[in-house]
């Protein structure tokens, strides 16, 4: 597994799995304390991981609409 990690490079399908989808995994564990379902069954685990993402993405939204926006500047 080393050798084909350092024969990958930069570009490797692993380094681009840890940018793109892991830090989303991260900020649900450690910005909602999601740590363990609360259902049994693949369907409502299923079910629960869907309101656990529909809440993290609102509340990125939410975040980003309270940044103030800057303010535009009419030239006459």
């Amino acid at each position: 597994m080393a050798e084909k990690l350092r024969a990958a490079g930069y570009q490797g399908p692993y380094r681009l799995r840890k940018q793109v989808v892991e830090p989303v995994f991260g900020q649900i564990k450690q910005a909602r304390g999601f740590r363990q379902f609360l259902r049994r069954g693949l369907a409502a685990v299923r079910h629960e991981w869907s309101l656990i993402c529909t809440v993290h993405n609102l509340l990125k939204l939410a975040a980003a609409r309270r940044k103030p926006q800057p303010m535009m500047v009419k030239t006459a």
